[in-house]
């Protein structure tokens, strides 16, 4: 499968002009022949929009959603993006995948919220592992600091995931993340991972650009750089299942040791 990573900040406080941001993505990935197109961390919305984060949020099945499900069904392509989900009174930086067909297939809320920005905006979510399938793979979703935490990603792992997908608002000068550490995270669990960032200044954060998505072998397949763009690399269920049998990690691991980390 061919994956789209929209590396932007689209228009910051407006979900009018970030849905067209992403439809014009999303053509321009189906016709380079993608299968997912995967925006940013609350790319719906912005990110360092403060008091506006709660004005905007949405139900997971809000108006913005049937927007991306429609867009997504125009294209032919299957999307998943960030945006602030209101739950009731409560609000989740949350992360949803739509299919190519126009159907939400997984809806996940950040469990590890990053600084005090975050922890004054958001609660938390409470399930560590969401996952769809698409495209032969089995598809988790994860969100910017949570990929940081190794027990999340081997949760993951050994739930089955293959293709990690993680919307991120990555800052500066914290860019070693998308550098070294997504690398390893695929590496060490077995997967692919497919981290996609926000770019530029925006309030009091600098985006560091730096998406990626990493193979199983802990090869960056494909790498942005430091402004907006498109970039495209393949996920391959077959690689993921051969590598597996190769690199012992998972099997090797010993359980019975590890009860002090919980």
């Amino acid at each position: 499968m061919r994956i789209a990573l929209l590396q932007s900040s689209g228009r910051p406080g407006s979900v009018v002009e970030n849905l067209k941001v992403l439809d014009e993505a999303a053509g321009r990935a189906a016709a380079a022949g993608a299968g997912l197109l995967v925006a940013p961390e609350m790319f719906l919305t912005g990110y360092a929009i403060g008091d506006d984060i709660a004005h905007l949020a949405e139900p997971a099945d809000g108006d913005s959603a049937d927007a991306v499900a429609d867009l997504a069904g125009r294209h032919g392509l299957a999307v998943a993006y960030g945006y602030p989900e209101r739950d009731g009174e409560t609000v989740y930086n949350s992360a949803q995948l739509i299919s190519a067909d126009g159907v939400r297939l997984a809806n996940y809320r950040k469990t590890h919220l990053f600084g005090c920005f975050e922890r004054d905006h958001f609660t938390p979510g409470d399930q560590a592992v969401v996952q769809a399938e698409l495209g032969g793979l089995t598809v988790g979703l994860m969100i910017c600091y949570d990929v940081e935490f190794p027990e999340n990603v081997r949760a993951h792992a050994l739930a089955g995931t293959g293709l990690l997908v993680v919307p991120t608002a990555q800052m500066h000068p914290f860019q070693f993340v998308a550098e070294s550490m997504i690398p390893v995270r695929a590496f060490e669990n077995q997967m692919y991972v497919a981290y996609v960032n926000r770019v530029g200044r925006e309030g009091e954060f600098e985006f560091v650009g730096l998406s990626t998505l990493a193979g199983p072998d802990g090869v960056a397949r494909a790498r942005a750089g430091r402004e907006e763009e498109l970039v495209f690399a393949d996920a391959d269920p077959a690689f993921v299942a051969a590598s597996r049998e190769v690199n012992p990690y998972l099997k090797d691991r010993r359980p019975g040791l590890y009860g002090s980390l919980a």
